[in-house]
C-alpha cells in the first residue's frame, strides 16, 4: 500500500514573519517562493502545514 502525498507549494515570503514560521517552512522542505514539495500525509506535517498555511497552498497530488 502506497502513502498518501500532499504537494506543498510555497506562495509568500517568510520576509517579516516570526522565526518559528521560517523554520517551519525550512522543516516542510521549502525555503523560496513558489517551490514545490512532496510529502507524506501525517499528522506532525498536516500541523506544520497548519502553522504557515498564510504562506502556502496544498495542491492536489
Amino acid at each position: 500500500m502506497s502513502k498518501k502525498l500532499l504537494k506543498v507549494r510555497q506562495i509568500k515570503s517568510p520576509i517579516g514573519r516570526p522565526a518559528d514560521q521560517r523554520k517551519t517552512l525550512i522543516g516542510l522542505g521549502l525555503n523560496k517562493v513558489n517551490r514545490l514539495s512532496e510529502l507524506e500525509d501525517t499528522e506532525s506535517v498536516r500541523g506544520m502545514i497548519n502553522k504557515v498555511k498564510h504562506l502556502v497552498r496544498v495542491e492536489s497530488s
